[in-house]
């Protein structure tokens, strides 16, 4: 989550000169030319793929010559699912995520608030429950004991659970009164009052009273976000955003001012939540010089929660829970008149489904809506596919749904995930391999700010299938091979996004987006060392945007 050491990030208009990469080990996602040594790229697209003599002759006065030195070169990273403005903010937020113990979790959040100006709130957090307080959650009272005037509200890092203070409850006018909404719980204490922690649409009753992003600080996270994704090699992402409208429409400005001035240093695809049908459509038919650079029109939504917080919906109750199954945060019949609206304005529709029974759900939803709308190239998106029946596997290829993963999300939660859903359902869970076999679409990316937008990480959890701070494997029949989990990196999340002609590959005609690594990655004997792996270079429509010192 921090930005890294020893780095120029490099932001200038689009007056640079054209680049040519000679001696590397070119990894092109392309079939008619797996390998080659040199790049060269113009006007911002890649003109030439080959041999560095073919491409020394091809090179002309004022081109940028880069040495490659024999290191290893892939399609500029591609990360599926981020929360690209979230994760900009997360980066100047209080850190809670790998905080070992209630002590360390409390010292955080007491010298954060000692730095926070007067009158502001203390949110974000990423806190882990598993980590920090034994798999048992904090309350308003634990964080009471650290800050106790200031109103804080903080997430879990799934993003589906979120602790109040005892000021920040008082504020929202939370009491043992307040009913559970539709799709979220309030977590009560013996004497039915609440414990504090919010569970899903009920942090919904906090967002009213949280106070909104203003235009400095949307484009503080902003500049952050390009900066980080840069350093890490991300040159594309499919932002699910998920802020207030009037937030996400200064977003969107300030992304097509910065696209405009040549500035963007990332391609970002915008989506918005599915039940603004006209929002989307208005964004995707208004006129757009931009296009390459940043757009919108796409939706997402949300089928249920999320394990961590035990509000996946499955099929079989919870471990120890013998009355939770999760929850549905959009009703079925609901879901269905959403996706049926969104696809007949002919958006791009991708749905948020962890348990198994939410993907077994969507994709039935799936399958009635395209009946029902008649044929087309829809390219239906299942954000997260964690947990599924084995029978469910080949309806992704049979349905032509694509399945958006974060394969870090897997070494995350295999840390506990056992303890919530028993060993048989993880047997089919993050099933990378099977869905493969099965024949559908992989998209991988992060879900930034819940996991690091590090592409690193992904792909090493995707091949080696190790719990964090574990060496030993887990499921490891489920894992993929590097160059599978790098097309999924690219291509992949290109074809989710409708884009798979313009890039995902290093051929001629793509966008030049690149990655230099200083590892070789698919070098076999590397295998163990992918964790190890950094960003030697990053290049987005032909310009260096990043490169380490």
């Amino acid at each position: 989550m921090h930005t890294l050491l020893l780095s120029t990030l490099i932001m200038t208009p689009a007056a640079d000169p054209d680049l040519v990469l000679l001696n590397g080990k070119v990894w092109t996602g392309n079939a008619a030319q797996p390998e080659a040594e040199a790049v060269v790229i113009r006007g911002g697209k890649v003109d030439f793929v080959g041999t560095t003599a073919e491409a020394k002759q091809k090179t002309k006065d004022g081109d940028k010559v880069v040495d490659l030195k024999g290191r290893r070169v892939v399609p500029g990273f591609h990360d599926s699912h981020a929360h690209f403005l979230g994760g900009g903010q997360s980066l100047s937020r209080v850190d809670l995520k790998d905080a070992k113990n209630e002590a360390e979790f409390g010292k955080r959040l007491a010298d954060f608030d000692a730095k926070l100006p007067k009158g502001r709130w203390i949110t974000g957090g990423l806190w882990d429950h598993d980590r920090a307080f034994g798999g048992v959650p904090p309350t308003a009272a634990t964080v009471d004991k650290y800050v106790k005037d200031r109103p804080v509200f903080i997430n879990r890092y799934d993003g589906h659970m979120a602790l109040a203070n005892t000021a920040a409850l008082k504020i929202a006018g939370i009491t043992e009164k307040t009913k559970d909404p539709p799709g979220g719980v309030i977590d009560r204490g013996p004497d039915g009052k609440p414990t504090g922690l919010l569970r899903d649409n009920a942090m919904g009753l906090m967002g009213p009273f949280v106070p909104p992003m203003d235009d400095a600080e949307i484009a503080e996270a902003v500049t952050a976000s390009l900066k980080h994704a840069a350093e890490l090699g991300v040159t594309s992402i499919s932002d699910m955003e998920g802020s207030s409208v009037h937030v996400r429409k200064k977003y969107y400005a300030i992304l097509q001012k910065l696209a405009t001035d040549g500035k963007l240093t990332c391609r970002l695809d915008v989506r918005n939540p599915v039940f603004l049908v006209d929002e989307a459509v208005a964004r995707k038919n208004e006129p757009n010089p931009n296009a390459d650079w940043v757009r919108g029109g796409g939706v997402k939504g949300f089928m249920d929660g999320s394990l961590g917080s035990s509000t996946a919906k499955m099929f079989e109750p919870y471990i120890g829970k013998p009355g939770n199954t999760g929850v549905f945060v959009t009703q079925p019949d609901a879901m269905m008149n959403l996706v049926r609206a969104a696809d007949k304005k002919g958006l791009s529709v991708a749905v948020h489904a962890i348990g198994d029974r939410a993907n077994a759900t969507i994709l039935d939803i799936y399958e009635a809506v395209e009946k029902e709308n008649g044929p087309r190239d829809r390219r239906f998106r299942v954000e997260h596919a964690q947990h599924l029946r084995p029978q469910d596997y080949p309806r992704f290829k049979q349905l032509g749904v694509v399945a958006s993963m974060q394969p870090y999300h897997m070494a995350d939660d295999a840390r506990w995930a056992e303890g919530r859903i028993g060993s048989k359902r993880c047997a089919s869970s993050y099933a990378y391999r099977s869905l493969l076999d099965a024949g559908a679409v992989l998209a991988f990316g992060s879900d930034w700010p819940v996991a690091p937008l590090d592409p690193i990480p992904g792909i090493d959890a995707a091949v080696n299938r190790r719990p964090l701070d574990v060496q030993k494997k887990w499921f490891p029949e489920q894992g993929i091979t590097v160059a599978e989990t790098l097309t999924a990196y690219t291509a992949g999340a290109a074809y989710a996004e409708h884009r798979e002609n313009q890039k995902g590959k290093i051929a001629a005609g793509m966008f030049g987006d690149l990655v230099v690594l200083d590892r070789d990655i698919l070098d076999p004997k590397e295998v163990d060392n992918i964790g190890k792996t950094k960003v030697a270079m990053t290049v987005c429509g032909g310009r260096v945007v990043f490169e380490r010192n």
